[in-house]
This record gives C-alpha cells, structure tokens and sequence, in this order.
C-alpha cells in the first residue's frame, strides 16, 4: 500500500522540502495597514522582469511581513503533469476537468514549493482561512483530495510565493509601484488567466486602457 502523504508540504520533485514559511507562525497584525484579501496590481510603468503585469493576492500581511501569490502568471506545467511528478493518481472521470489547468509562478520565493489558494472546505494540515471564500494550504493533502474527488471545488496551484519584509511593501506602494483594492474571489478563480489583470483593474473604478495611456506619458 503506498504510503499517505498527507501533511507533507508540497515540495516540488527533486527539490528538498523545507519548512513552511509564514504559514501559521503568523499573528494578528499590528501595523495600520492589512492588505490580507486584497489584490496588488502591477502599474503598467513597471518594467519588472518577475512582477511587471501581475496581479498578486496577498494571503496575509502583519508585522512579520506580506505573503502573497501571482495569480496571472501561468507556467508551462499543467495540473496533470503535477499529479503525475508527485505519483498521485486520478480518479475515474475526473481527469478531463483538472488535467489541463496551468499552475502559476506564485512568485520568486521558494519556487520549488506547491502552494494552494482554493474556496473552503475539507480539512488539510497545514492551511490558513483567509476569508469565507479564500483558504491557503501548503500541505499535499488539498491535492489528493482533489486527486479523489473530494478536493476544494474552485482551486488555483501555484509554484513558489511572493514575499516581503516588514515595511517592504509600504514603501513599494509609496513609490506608486503597485494598486490596491479589495480582492474578488471570482477574479481570482473564476477568469480566463489573460483577463484577471483587467479585471483588477476594474475593481477600482478605472479603465484599464486610460491607465496604461497615463503611464506612457509619465
């Protein structure tokens, strides 16, 4: 009988696993500025070869730092390659509605780690709830429930996360790097992956096409 994996983080094959970071070490923030459930938006000036057009969810934000995850930014590894590297198998009938999602580049950090942001439900080892509609698990569980059918129904997998020191982020937001707006849950589940930008965007009020114009002529 092969041996469970549950509670085991989702180390990429190859890669040593290491501890899980942020996650569940964490406490409530003290800072005046919580950006948790909320989008970053890239500014179109930014000519970042790893940030520039993303769109990042950010899970949690205190005074340890910012944890978020890329959630445009596909990789050429679809899910059923995934579930293949980390022998998992699929159940009947489910394989033509999960083999061919991308995963994301999550972001620099730890990039050999799987981490999930899936709606909630069931009960993984090593997950945060970051709203009602948003759950952040680390652990290899979330995927074989999904692997037998049981898994969360809306799910995005992402290799690596994007990470910021305490006042990192701030002083990004300062230098009129990054938007900010609350996140939508059907943005970040439910959009074609070359609309989430856009659509960010929107949540502000803005046009997305008089924005890239302003940042031309700055």
């Amino acid at each position: 009988m092969k041996k469970s994996k549950v509670g085991k983080p989702l180390t990429m094959p190859g890669m040593p696993q290491e501890d899980t970071p942020l996650l569940g070490t964490l406490s409530a923030s003290t800072s005046q500025l919580n950006l948790a459930n909320h989008f970053l938006i890239a500014m179109p000036s930014m000519n970042d070869p790893i940030f520039g057009g993303t769109v990042v969810y950010i899970c949690e934000h205190n005074e340890k730092g910012v944890l978020g995850v890329v959630i445009n930014k596909p990789t050429d590894m679809t899910m059923d390659v995934l579930f293949d590297r980390i022998d998992l198998k699929v159940a009947e009938g489910l394989r033509a509605g999960v083999e061919d999602e991308p995963i994301m580049f999550g972001g620099p950090v730890q990039d050999d780690r799987g981490f999930v942001l899936h709606s909630p439900g069931g009960r993984y080892s090593s997950s945060l709830s970051v709203t009602d509609d948003v759950a952040f698990t680390t652990s290899i569980d979330v995927l074989e429930a999904v692997a037998n059918g049981t898994g969360p129904r809306r799910m995005l997998v992402s290799i690596g996360y994007a990470g910021w020191s305490p006042g990192q982020l701030e002083e990004e937001i300062a230098r009129n790097g990054w938007l900010t707006v609350s996140a939508d849950a059907r943005v970040l589940f439910d959009l074609p992956i070359e609309e989430r930008y856009n659509a960010a965007i929107k949540l502000l009020g803005i046009d997305p096409l008089m924005l890239a114009s302003e940042a031309g002529h700055a």
